[in-house]
C-alpha cells in the first residue's frame, strides 16, 4: 500500500538510536512467545484496557503478528527517547475507538525492542505498518493529519477484507489471564475456526451453541458476523461502490456497500444507505432491504446505541 503523505512532517532520524539487543529478544524454542515461564520471565504483550492497543517488543512481536490472521492490526513503532513520535500511537487508539473492534493497534517504542529496529531498519520515527494475515504492510512514516491517516486506515481495512481478515478484537483484551472467565467450549471452537479461516465450522459450532440455548445472545451475535465475513468474500468494493453510486436504487450494489461499511466500522453510514432505500423501494424489494438491515443490526448487536436508533428511523421509514 502507498502512502499519498509520505514525505510528511514530524520524522526523526533514528541514526543515533540502537543498543546491544537483549538476550530475551527472541523466545526459547518450544515455549510460545510471552509465555511466563520462559527465560526472562516475559508474560502476554501489556496493553489498554479496552484491549485495542498493545504495548509489543521483541520478546512479544511474533505472538501479536500471529494474530493478525484474525484481526487486522496497525503497528505504530516509535521511540521513547523522542516522545513526540508517540503522538500518532495515539492517534491509532482513537481511530480505532471508531472501528466497532476491527483494528488492533500494536505500539513498539524501538529503545526496547532493537530486533524489531534491526529488522525494519527504520532511519526514523513514528512509521506506521499494517499487518494482515501475517504479512507486514507498508504504510508512512512521520506524523499525519488525522484524516489522512483515518483514510490510511480505511485502505488498510478494505486490504484486510480482501484477505478475509475480518474479525474483531475483544473488549478487555486479545487473551483470558488467570482469573478471567475463558470463551465457552463452543465459541472458543468457533473463534478457532475464524481463526483459521473455516467459516462453516464456525458456523456449525455457533448455531450448536445456539441450540443448546437459544438465549446465547453471544452465539447469535457471531453468527451473524460469520455470514457477513461469508457474504463479503472476494467482493470488489470499489466496483459496488461505482454502481451504487451510479444507481442509488441498485439494490444488489447498496447491500454490498452496507455491508463493507460495516465491516469497515462506518456503522451509521450503512444504516443510513439502506434505511434511505426503504423509502424508496415497495413489496418484495423494501422487505429484502428491510431484512438485511436487520442481519446487520444483528452483527453489530442490539444493545449497541446505533442499532436503537436504526430502529427507531427504520420504524418511522416504514411507517
Amino acid at each position: 500500500m502507498t502512502d499519498p503523505t509520505r514525505a510528511i512532517r514530524g520524522a526523526v532520524d533514528l541514526s543515533g538510536l540502537g543498543g546491544p539487543a537483549r538476550s530475551d529478544a527472541a523466545p526459547a524454542a518450544g515455549t510460545p512467545a510471552g509465555s511466563p515461564d520462559r527465560a526472562g520471565g516475559a508474560t502476554s504483550p501489556g496493553g489498554s484496557a479496552d484491549g485495542l492497543l498493545i504495548e509489543a517488543d521483541d520478546a512479544s512481536f511474533n505472538q501479536v503478528v500471529s494474530r493478525t490472521a484474525a484481526v487486522p492490526a496497525l503497528a505504530i513503532v516509535w521511540s521513547s527517547q523522542h516522545p513526540q513520535s508517540r503522538t500518532l500511537v495515539d492517534d491509532a487508539v482513537d481511530i480505532a475507538r471508531s472501528l466497532d473492534g476491527r483494528l488492533q493497534v500494536v505500539a513498539i517504542d524501538l529503545v526496547n525492542s532493537p530486533g524489531v529496529a534491526q529488522a525494519l531498519q527504520a532511519q526514523e520515527v513514528p512509521v506506521a505498518l499494517g499487518l494482515v494475515s501475517g504479512q507486514p504492510v507498508p504504510l508512512f512514516s512521520g506524523l499525519v493529519d488525522k484524516e489522512q491517516f483515518r483514510q490510511v486506515v480505511d485502505q488498510l481495512l478494505q486490504l484486510a477484507v480482501q484477505h478475509g481478515v475480518t474479525g474483531r478484537v475483544e473488549a478487555g483484551g486479545a487473551a483470558p489471564e488467570e482469573g478471567q472467565e475463558e470463551l465457552p467450549p463452543l465459541h472458543q471452537e468457533a473463534f478457532d475456526a475464524i481463526e483459521r479461516d473455516d467459516l462453516d465450522a464456525a458456523t456449525a459450532a455457533y448455531e450448536k451453541a445456539l441450540a443448546e440455548n437459544p438465549k446465547d445472545t453471544e452465539a447469535e451475535l457471531g453468527l451473524a458476523q460469520v455470514a457477513l465475513m461469508r457474504r463479503t468474500r472476494g467482493v470488489d468494493l470499489q466496483a459496488a461502490r461505482a454502481a451504487a453510486a451510479q444507481d442509488p436504487k441498485d439494490i444488489d450494489a447498496a447491500l454490498v456497500v452496507a455491508d463493507m461499511d460495516v465491516l469497515g466500522g462506518h456503522v451509521e453510514d450503512a444504516f443510513v444507505r439502506l434505511i434511505d432505500l426503504v423509502r424508496v423501494t415497495a413489496g418484495e424489494e423494501r422487505d429484502r432491504v428491510k431484512d438485511h438491515l436487520l442481519d446487520l443490526f444483528a452483527v453489530v448487536g442490539n444493545q449497541d446505541e446505533r442499532v436503537r436508533k436504526g430502529r427507531t428511523t427504520l420504524m418511522s421509514a416504514l411507517f
